[in-house]
């Protein structure tokens, strides 16, 4: 029974990470259908930005609220960036903004190793992260539990902007019909652009939590990218409740597998599990109506 308490936590655990970095393309590709596969390279911005924070700030609590604030901002200032210089001119051309994006995404990773250098950096985690928390028998790293709260509020804050915000209604709006929306006023221009950011910010805080349990290399958003885009699909375009399903479920999926075999076989089997489902339900979990669609 501990064993079986000990693995659920530690796919909630999975499943919380994947979740903070499929938030993101949650907004840019489940709802505007922006392939970006430089997601990945905002993660991986989020993880420096507090690596840079730590090095000016010497309380590693006080560096650590910074970071998540200021990787949020950050991660949405290269999301904005990155749709007004190109993605805006690619909105129904997907296979030209896929490409364009990994080409971006390498720049990035460059010019990481550029400024950083090619080694990996880590950043130190608070004390209060340190050591684990005993549940149910099982011993969960205060970390891990710290990035499953993140990821919470992340969800409901989200979730409270896209329903109760005059801003989230204009994101929906442009997302279910955008001549509508732009015959009713709202600027579909800068909806796209507020839309990239908050994405994109997400990313960035995706990074910054990844800081508390690994180091931080130029290539460590594409460990999560993959993930981040089957996580979407999976949950259903454009759907926050099924994204927060898919992750949940994948990382107590893979968690369970992994425990029986290894990680290697572990991805297989979950990869073939995912191929099988999406044959039997090609729209995930839950079906919305979006500009990809219409």
């Amino acid at each position: 029974m501990d064993v079986v308490i000990a693995q659920l936590f530690t796919g909630l655990s999975i499943g919380s990470i994947l979740l903070l970095a499929a938030l993101g393309l949650s907004l840019t590709f489940g709802q505007m259908g922006v392939i970006n596969m430089a997601h990945g390279e905002f993660i991986m911005a989020g993880c420096y930005t507090a690596f840079v924070v730590q090095q000016i700030m010497s309380s590693a609590t006080g560096s650590l609220f910074v970071s998540l604030l200021v990787g949020f901002v950050v991660g949405g200032a290269m999301g904005a960036l990155l749709e007004t210089t190109l993605v805006r001119r690619m909105y129904h051309r997907p296979l030209d903004t896929l490409l364009v994006t990994f080409g971006v995404g390498l720049i990035l990773q460059q010019l990481a190793r550029d400024i950083f250098g090619a080694p990996a950096v880590n950043v130190v985690s608070p004390d209060w992260l340190g050591g684990g928390v005993e549940i149910l028998g099982a011993v969960v790293p205060r970390t891990r539990i710290f990035i499953l709260v993140l990821a919470v509020l992340c969800v409901v804050a989200l979730a409270v902007a896209l329903k109760a915000t005059p801003m989230g209604r204009r994101i929906r709006a442009v997302v279910q019909n955008r001549d509508l929306a732009e015959t009713s006023g709202i600027s579909s221009r800068r909806t796209d652009i507020t839309t990239f950011f908050i994405g994109s910010g997400l990313a960035g805080v995706a990074g910054v939590a990844l800081t508390l349990i690994g180091s931080t290399s130029p290539t460590i958003g594409q460990a999560y990218l993959v993930d981040a885009f089957l996580v979407v699909v999976i949950g259903g375009l454009g759907q926050l409740k099924g994204t927060v399903i898919a992750a949940v479920a994948l990382g107590i999926l893979n968690s369970f597998i992994e425990y029986s075999t290894t990680a290697s076989i572990a991805k297989v089997i979950v990869f073939v599990i995912i191929v099988i489902f999406l044959q039997a339900r090609p729209q995930g979990l839950f079906a919305v109506k979006t500009r990809s669609l219409v």
